[in-house]
């Protein structure tokens, strides 16, 4: 009688999480990095050095005068990382001749089309008959490179991050911090922060914990969302060497 009553309270959805995490990890991940800002502001080697690879081997650097006529392109960048049996497809689009004309007026206007063109692909194959696989290209995070000069932001960044903030998650950078002094990396960041809320311009923050975490992993969220380093503005090279 007592075996009965054991096996009538075991239903078997205990084992979905195992089973929904053998399948993710089976399947792997995809994971889309966007990377803008001007020429010159360490974009290849924050990634490089984020991934602990080099997707760059075949970049071709351009002169002056080059540089003067290039318009802004699209370059997509894939790899297959695996970490711990866990496969991550990751794919870097590039966006070389943002922010390098003289005139940058809508230079950021065929990044946003590229962006609503992946949306809308997944749109597309979402709503298909075969959805087994779907592949997806959308964008799921913009590292913005601010340049360490000038006293905030400018025009071109404010007009890029309120073109983009409401397709894509912005993590604006400040581009090789270490050239300046920890005092004026604060002043910047302050700066740039005000200029955010200012002009209305909504950027990746770290999710609220929930209310079930332990004291130790509440307190160590709480100091990342306040650490001058992990905050809003992150600086690359030095934070990126850090990790």
């Amino acid at each position: 009688m007592s075996a009965c009553s054991t096996e009538k309270q075991y239903v078997g959805f205990a084992t979905l999480p195992n089973q929904v995490h053998r399948k993710s990890v089976k399947k792997g991940f995809d994971f889309t990095l966007m990377v803008a800002g001007e020429s010159g502001m360490g974009k290849s080697t924050l990634v490089n050095s984020l991934f602990l690879t080099d997707l760059y081997k075949d970049r071709k650097l351009l002169n002056a005068e080059e540089r003067i006529n290039q318009t802004v392109e699209i370059i997509k960048h894939t790899v297959d990382i695996e970490e711990k049996g866990v496969k991550l497809k990751l794919t870097i689009v590039d966006t070389p001749g943002f922010g390098d004309a003289v005139n940058n007026n809508e230079c950021w206007k065929p990044i946003t089309d590229y962006i609503d063109q992946q949306f809308e692909q997944y749109f597309r194959d979402e709503s298909g008959l075969n959805r087994k696989n779907i592949q997806d290209n959308r964008v799921h995070c913009c590292l913005y490179f601010i340049p360490p000069f000038g006293h905030g932001l400018r025009p071109v960044d404010v007009e890029f991050m309120k073109a983009l903030h409401e397709k894509v998650n912005i993590i604006p950078l400040i581009a090789k911090a270490d050239c300046l002094t920890p005092n004026e990396i604060k002043k910047l960041k302050d700066r740039i922060r005000e200029e955010i809320d200012k002009f209305g311009i909504k950027v990746y923050q770290f999710p609220e914990c929930d209310s079930d975490e332990d004291e130790e992993f509440k307190q160590l969220d709480k100091e990342l969302k306040t650490s001058p380093a992990t905050s809003t503005m992150r600086t690359t090279e030095r934070s990126a060497y850090r990790r």
